[in-house]
């Protein structure tokens, strides 16, 4: 592959597999360490080269990706000294794929255009195992043409990829998505909750549910997982990442505006459970929060 690839974020859940999936899919990628250093070894025996700056990264590539956690984030990569904004150039391609605000969204893609580089919204579904077996699902917001120019990349670790719409929309369909989905994590664990304390064995409840329409892949990796092994990792997702994705919805809602009931609860229910210190747990254990606040016990425990 001729196209020189950088990456930001190595270091998160996502970041390796894609990393991984591009080395082995013959594209020559460059990148910046943003935090641990301990997932980066077997990349640079693939190949992956350093670089010491995020203009660097921009000077040296044809497209930048950039898999951080938020807004915050994506702007400091950008803006600060030494930023991808200070390599940026005409024909540079940047990637976001974090879940962000379209507002920040916005007013990075202006700063990059008059640069003349493309910035395009692309963020991610799925999980870290897909991640590493280059099976992602990507929302892209995007001119029909960046898209196609960037088809093949995303290729090398996406296994569907949805044209979300224009610039912008991508972020936009991911924080739907994520609504629906941590809303309904959040209504599985207090429904358990309830059960629970009612006495109902939590086997049977799992028995109805799987046999008809409120059966879900959320209910089945927070409930299903928690029932087989009593594990809570079936959905790897932390609680403060869910706490920050509802809160860029909610104001995304307010800014519209429309009005809306389910996302507040939803965000309240994790910014509760990040208080307790549950914030860097995943979200399945939102039902230890409701143990804790509800004193029953939900999780078998050997």
């Amino acid at each position: 592959m001729t196209q020189r690839i950088g990456f930001i974020g190595l270091s998160g859940l996502m970041g390796h597999g894609i990393a991984k999936n591009l080395l082995a899919k013959g594209f020559a990628l460059s990148f910046k360490a943003h935090r641990e250093r301990d997932r980066l070894a077997d990349l640079v025996a693939a190949g992956a080269k350093e670089v010491d700056s995020h203009a660097a990264l921009a000077r040296d590539s044809d497209i930048v990706f950039i898999c951080v956690t938020g807004s915050p984030q994506v702007e400091e990569v950008v803006y600060a000294d030494g930023g991808l904004l200070q390599g940026a150039r005409d024909g540079l391609y940047v990637v976001d794929m974090s879940t962000a605000e379209p507002a920040s969204t916005e007013r990075i893609r202006a700063s990059f255009a008059a640069h003349g580089t493309r910035f395009v919204d692309a963020p991610l579904a799925r999980t870290p195992k897909e991640a590493e077996e280059g099976r992602l699902n990507t929302m892209v917001g995007a001119e029909p043409a960046d898209l196609e120019a960037l088809r093949p990349v995303l290729s090398a670790f996406c296994e569907n990829i949805v044209h979300a719409g224009r610039p912008g929309q991508g972020h936009v369909l991911k924080l739907v998505n994520n609504m629906m989905a941590m809303s309904m994590a959040a209504a599985v664990c207090e429904a358990m909750a309830v059960a629970a304390k009612a006495g109902l064995e939590l086997a049977k409840v799992h028995q109805l549910v799987s046999a008809g329409a409120v059966n879900s892949g959320i209910f089945q990796m927070i409930v299903g997982k928690m029932l087989e092994d009593g594990q809570l990792d079936g959905l790897k997702f932390a609680i403060g990442n869910a706490r920050k994705d509802l809160r860029y919805f909610t104001h995304l809602q307010e800014m519209l505006p429309v009005t809306g009931f389910m996302a507040e609860a939803a965000h309240q229910t994790f910014v509760q459970a990040a208080n307790l210190g549950f914030g860097d747990k995943f979200v399945p254990s939102l039902l230890q929060v409701h143990e804790q606040l509800n004193n029953v016990r939900i999780v078998p425990r050997t």
